[in-house]
């Protein structure tokens, strides 16, 4: 696995094949929560919660290495808790899960990844669950999978403004011609 900018990750899932996703985490002490996004890559969907313990990291290793091939995944979202004020201990561990994770052999050594700041969306996701009372072992399998929707799609909202406002600047005369021809249009027939 390689690292890539947000930016760069976004173009590349757009060149790599048409209907590659992107995988979002939402790494836990105990727990990975796994979402993914539909094949243009617009909208974030739950998908599951993976265990996590260093026992078990070849198998969470397949279990990636699974996903990618089954759902086309071009690339992971993995969030990350930044503070403005201080360096988290957390951030440091989700260093060390990708890196475990890419010293298992398991994964494609070029298949590149993302950081994407996660800040609040554990708050977010126990707003909304908190009122619906779920059984706790059940609602802290939603809160882990919709986390990871919530750090996806938040990545995705962002790939897709910054993709469509590099095409604009691109193609500035695009956006007046059509203006212009429909003024014109209106003017004809008044």
């Amino acid at each position: 696995m390689k690292y890539m900018d947000p930016a760069i990750l976004g173009r590349f899932v757009r060149t790599v094949q048409n209907g590659s996703r992107l995988l979002g985490l939402d790494v836990g002490e105990k727990y990975v929560g796994l979402a993914i996004s539909d094949p243009l890559n617009k909208v974030a969907s739950p998908l599951s919660v993976l265990v996590r313990k260093k026992s078990n990291l070849d198998l969470v290793a397949k279990d990636f290495q699974k996903l990618v091939s089954e759902l086309s995944v071009a690339g992971f979202v993995v969030g990350l808790p930044l503070d403005r004020y201080q360096k988290s201990r957390d951030v440091n561990e989700m260093h060390l899960f990708v890196d475990d994770l890419s010293r298992t052999g398991k994964l494609n050594n070029s298949l590149p990844y993302t950081y994407w700041n996660e800040c609040f969306s554990s708050k977010v996701i126990d707003l909304l669950i908190e009122p619906l009372k779920f059984h706790p072992v059940e609602a802290k399998t939603m809160h882990d999978k919709f986390a990871a929707v919530t750090i996806l799609q938040g990545y995705l909202d962002y790939m897709n403004k910054r993709l469509k406002s590099e095409a604009a600047e691109a193609n500035p005369s695009d956006n007046g011609s059509l203006f212009i021809f429909v003024w014109a249009m209106g003017c004809q027939y008044s």
